[in-house]
């Protein structure tokens, strides 16, 4: 695993390139930025005891169901929810990430499941 210093970086970059739409044009780059945030969402609930089991609490997920969930469309998005849903955690895991609690909107709004990105014709 990266020191933190590495991963606040690569989490400040993939951040800007939310914002910069020329860094990330295409809608994959936004959403791969939005996934990867929401993972370090997601390991930052887990790296408290208490956050983790109030988590669990809320979605009815056990540790045991945990990775299963984290694999379902939706679930990241979901984590993003939950952070930006209380805004104490929201600051801390900006604090934390040193990210823009904004990353956090726009990183839910690159997660959104829209009809036709399935690929299917």
């Amino acid at each position: 695993m990266p020191p933190a210093d590495a991963n606040n970086g690569l989490l400040g970059a993939r951040a800007q390139a939310m914002k910069k739409p020329s860094a990330a044009s295409s809608s994959e780059g936004r959403k791969a930025a939005a996934t990867e945030l929401a993972i370090a969402a997601l390991s930052f609930l887990a790296g408290e005891e208490e956050r983790l089991a109030r988590f669990l609490a809320l979605t009815g997920l056990g540790p045991q169901s945990l990775r299963a969930a984290a694999r379902e469309p939706g679930f990241l998005r979901g984590v993003l929810d939950y952070v930006a849903g209380d805004e104490s955690l929201l600051l801390a895991f900006a604090n934390e990430t040193g990210i823009d609690p904004v990353d956090v909107e726009r990183a839910r709004g690159a997660l959104v499941e829209r009809p036709g990105d399935t690929g299917a014709a």
